[in-house]
């Protein structure tokens, strides 16, 4: 297992001590898997943002000139279009195209002068590095909190590489774990009935299914950047067949997407208080 030795002095730590980063490849080769550990040698603690920065810098290490990159949306994945607007300002990257998943990771990445397009125009992707909300031991994900998740599924599908970034928290031991939502994006025609549709589906995980609103108080609707409303499912069991709740959810008439993310991972950068490590399938 390799490891390396990096120095905190780019989130601007007065300490000299090395922080120790390990890339682990996950085994797969039982069904009940060892719970994530983070390990490091005598780090300081960090910031919140900090370990973003520093899981997002990782991430990008892997980018390299002339790729068309899949760029994902939300805290962490912000702190990735920063850093790739910030190595092409400095000339360390070059004609990179960036495909992104929701207008407002559009609007960052134009106004870094990231070069955008489309699917429609790029239709394969080298690599795509975005956030999750949950991570299970086989890298199975829950995604599209931040109400992206169709646009983030079909960048990241047609990517050859994808590589997610989180925080300690997002670790689970089986999807619907961390008791949050779950998100399902539904056209807005006769939302309640699909609502209630996909709350039957999982009576037996104790579900409770909730029509997303914009928050603040308002009794609105969320609107996703597609024109339509997410309802969130939260669990108070886990799900333990992903791909078969997957095809139950994608087969009501009125789903547009689910926020499971089944096997489309190929690594993960996990940040902890003491440090990040690199799981790979």
């Amino acid at each position: 297992m390799a490891s390396l030795t990096l120095h905190l002095s780019s989130l601007h730590n007065t300490s000299t001590t090395p922080f120790i980063l390990r890339s682990t490849p996950l085994n797969l080769s039982t069904p009940t898997q060892k719970p994530f550990c983070i390990r490091s040698q005598s780090a300081p603690v960090l910031s919140q943002d900090n370990l973003k920065k520093l899981a997002a810098d990782k991430a990008v290490e892997s980018v390299k000139s002339g790729m068309i990159l899949g760029l994902g949306t939300g805290s962490t994945a912000a702190f990735v279009v920063d850093k790739l607007g910030q190595l092409l300002s400095t000339g360390q990257l070059s004609n990179i195209i960036g495909i992104p998943t929701s207008k407002r990771t559009q609007e960052q990445a134009a106004s870094l002068k990231i070069p955008l397009s489309t699917l429609d125009l790029h239709p394969h992707i080298d690599l795509a590095i975005d956030g999750a909300d949950e991570v299970d031991p086989n890298l199975d994900l829950v995604k599209g909190r931040g109400g992206a998740l169709l646009r983030e599924k079909m960048v990241e599908a047609a990517s050859s590489s994808f590589i997610v970034v989180a925080d300690d928290s997002k670790l689970v031991s089986g999807l619907g774990g961390s008791g949050l939502a779950m998100p399902v994006e539904v056209v807005q025609f006769c939302w309640k009935y699909n609502l209630v549709r996909l709350e039957g589906l999982f009576k037996e995980l104790g579900c409770e299914a909730k029509l997303r609103l914009i928050g603040d108080g308002s009794e609105k609707p969320y609107v996703t950047d597609n024109g339509n409303y997410i309802v969130d499912l939260y669990f108070k069991n886990l799900i333990k067949d992903g791909f078969g709740a997957g095809k139950e959810i994608s087969a009501l008439e009125g789903v547009v997407e689910h926020g499971l993310f089944l096997g489309m991972a190929t690594s993960v950068i996990i940040a902890g208080k003491t440090g990040v490590e690199v799981i790979t399938k």
